[in-house]
């Protein structure tokens, strides 16, 4: 099969490595030295699951790539205006394009360019981040891809979904299929969307948010007005939703992180609007009240194209 990731970054060049590892051929779009490095060296992943490094094909012109099997587009969700443009010359007539990407909006968005019945949606489930150009690190063992049809969900899993968890899997991905995604993206949103906004608004990681009664609280409403808000959009949320977030932040190393802070610590771009923007946006279009998700978005907007000077 062969596979183009629209992303070399921690996510897609992380599983876009694994893939070629296995023997899939794997081309990725990228730019920078990240690009020239992958070009000249290979791209290497660093983990505690061995390190090794892949031989691969990467352009910043996707029209050199030309058509694939599949699409995997891994960018940040503030670059897909322009990312997604770059998928349209790399389709063919049977092309399927995975978004895994975070939030609950890019499927529809990315529909938007590409059409609907391409479209696969999915969440992935690993600690990676982008060591130095043309290197990944990855720190824990999860490689954890969930996805499926998002609109157009089937009795049972649709073919295109087990063909490609075939080759995720024999890339010793642990891929789940579902016939559909919908409810476990939310799922992750449900819980990503306030543990990101808050640490990210606090400056903290986890532990000491935690730590704090109030601060718990706050994250603990916080789930509960996007569990709210998915109702609203016509998801079932497990009734013991809140009882297993709250389980599994209690459980969290104290110094994790989101992605959301580590990009404002660093002075880049932030995911704001994909995540506690998109709870607020569609709160107040369902007419649910999201004051906390509310407070929070207002608090990191301003930090959303990048750093502000005082």
């Amino acid at each position: 099969m062969k596979i183009a990731i629209v992303g070399a970054g921690a996510v897609g060049g992380y599983f876009g490595a694994l893939l070629a590892k296995s023997g899939c051929r794997v081309a990725f779009v990228a730019r920078g030295a990240h690009l020239h490095t992958i070009r000249e060296r290979g791209l290497r992943v660093v983990s505690p699951l061995g390190d090794f490094t892949v031989r691969v094909d990467a352009d910043d012109d996707p029209s050199r790539i030309g058509p694939v099997d599949a699409v995997i587009v891994a960018v940040k969700t503030y670059d897909n205006a322009t990312a997604f443009p770059l998928v349209r010359p790399m389709m063919g007539a049977g092309t399927t394009v995975l978004t895994l990407q975070n939030g609950v909006d890019s499927a529809e968005d990315l529909a938007h360019v590409v059409g609907r019945p391409r479209v696969l949606a999915g969440s992935a489930y690993v600690a990676t981040a982008i060591e130095g150009p043309g290197v990944i690190r990855q720190t824990g063992t999860h490689r954890r891809i969930v996805f499926g049809e998002c609109f157009e969900p089937e009795a049972t899993v649709s073919e295109r979904v087990r063909g490609l968890q075939a080759v995720m899997s024999a890339a010793d991905i642990h891929a789940e299929a579902l016939a559909d995604v919908r409810p476990a993206i939310w799922e992750k949103f449900i819980y990503l969307a306030p543990f990101a906004a808050l640490t990210g608004a606090a400056r903290l990681p986890i532990g000491p948010l935690w730590a704090d009664p109030d601060s718990r609280a706050t994250f603990l409403h916080a789930v509960t007005e996007v569990a709210d808000v998915a109702r609203a959009s016509g998801v079932m949320v497990p009734a013991d939703y809140l009882d297993r977030i709250e389980q599994y932040g209690a459980a969290l190393p104290p110094d994790t992180r989101s992605s959301l802070l580590i990009d404002l610590s660093q002075g880049r771009r932030i995911e704001v609007e994909s995540l506690a923007g998109s709870v607020v946006r569609r709160g107040r279009a369902l007419n649910v009240s999201t004051p906390r998700m509310e407070a929070l978005y207002a608090v990191l907007k301003p930090y959303a194209s990048g750093p502000k000077m005082p």
